[in-house]
């Protein structure tokens, strides 16, 4: 779209940033702006930005349409999945009062302030997620071991001094050894101990209460393609309880009338979209990219389903010597092209990457289509292509440079 500009100009925002156009087959991530919102969130977000708003009255209005939903019993919008994880775990520390509410998150005398995680579900998913956790001022507690969790574990963690206990959905966890969701809310709620579930990334907007959790906080800017915005939704004691964090730590979280807008368009839109036919295109692209990689040395490919069971697909793409490539220095090479293509390069230390079809523009299949057999079937190979998959925090450390 080149519509951006009072004085009519035919550039695009980005060009007049000086920002690069990038193809998206990383996924939802925030470092890549997290989602195309729908249109139904930008009208949203433009008919509300010029509008005087009580924001407990529009917050009241998201709560009837999370709660219709997500099948909770209230819910509200904040400024992302963090910030609703760390106020949901506030707000099992302070319930409703107030002055605990103000008193956080370094003075939790009188409180219980411990969270208990398993260990393989304490991960980095752009931040530690136990910060999240410690920025209520709770203290973490991790229960079993990286690769296993037993119910005793759970169950021994668990004390007076336990205000809640967080699972965590997520590709990133630990996809074996884990307890399920069902049995770590059975062993905590026979403890009395809320169940909180960080659902960021996932499709299910019912399944998890429906499960057995507490509260479930989503991303509203992920698969929801609204603004960036976190969903709360559970149990109505606790999400009340989580809503007046914004009186204590989550003022510093607080999200606007637009975001508050916009999600909720975006929540009843996903009520309304054709999800088979967006499966349909996404199929049709990753067999694209797989009929584009056939028969070249050194490369492989294998449609995989998504590891937390969401309906969707992803190819993966397994690079060995014999390409002249690591897999470090083909999704560097990928994203140094013109147009830049950004892949789902997470475990590339493992020789593989993804290819994340959710997030195209018409047309965008075919362009990566031909910049893999471009890159692939070229004579020479970039300089690096034979980098080692090293973690470089250079570049995060030289901004804004």
């Amino acid at each position: 779209m080149k519509t951006y500009s009072d004085a009519g100009s035919n550039t695009t925002i980005r060009e007049r940033l000086g920002l690069r156009p990038i193809i998206n087959v990383s996924g939802t991530m925030t470092a890549l702006g997290a989602s195309i919102i729908v249109p139904e969130a930008i009208s949203a977000m433009a008919e509300m930005a010029s509008q005087w708003v009580e924001m407990d009255d529009l917050q009241r209005a998201a709560s009837a349409v999370v709660a219709r939903l997500t099948g909770g019993e209230a819910g509200f919008i904040t400024a992302c999945c963090a910030s609703g994880i760390t106020m949901a775990i506030a707000g099992a520390m302070t319930g409703t009062n107030l002055l605990a509410i103000e008193r956080l998150p370094d003075d939790t005398e009188g409180l219980k302030s411990e969270v208990v995680i398993q260990l393989g579900h304490i991960v980095n998913y752009g931040a530690p997620i136990d910060q999240s956790i410690r920025v209520a001022g709770a203290k973490v507690i991790p229960a079993g071991t990286v690769s296993v969790t037993q119910d005793y574990h759970v169950r021994e963690a668990i004390n007076e001094r336990t205000a809640a206990a967080l699972y965590v959905v997520a590709h990133h966890t630990v996809q074996y050894g884990m307890l399920s969701l069902e049995e770590f809310c059975e062993i905590c709620h026979a403890k009395n101990i809320p169940v909180i579930v960080d659902a960021a990334s996932e499709y299910d907007l019912r399944g998890f209460l429906a499960r057995g959790a507490d509260i479930v906080v989503y991303s509203g800017h992920k698969f929801l393609t609204g603004p960036t915005s976190g969903i709360v939704t559970g149990r109505k004691d606790l999400v009340r309880a989580a809503y007046l964090q914004n009186r204590g730590v989550a003022r510093a979280m607080k999200v606007g009338k637009e975001s508050i807008a916009g999600t909720m368009a975006a929540l009843e839109a996903w009520e309304k979209r054709d999800h088979a036919g967006i499966r349909h295109r996404e199929e049709a692209a990753l067999n694209l990219w797989k009929d584009a990689l056939e028969g070249i040395p050194g490369i492989g490919a294998e449609i995989i389903p998504d590891p937390t069971n969401n309906p969707l697909d992803r190819l993966q793409v397994f690079v060995r010597p014999e390409s002249r490539f690591t897999a470090a220095g083909l999704a560097s090479a990928l994203a140094a092209g013109a147009p830049p293509v950004i892949v789902r390069n997470h475990e590339v230390e493992r020789g593989h990457f993804f290819l994340d079809p959710c997030n195209l523009h018409p047309g965008e299949a075919e362009i990566v289509a031909e910049r893999l057999r471009a890159v692939l079937t070229a004579k020479d190979r970039p300089a690096d292509a034979m980098k080692a998959a090293r973690k470089d925090s250079s570049g995060a450390l030289r901004w804004p440079d």
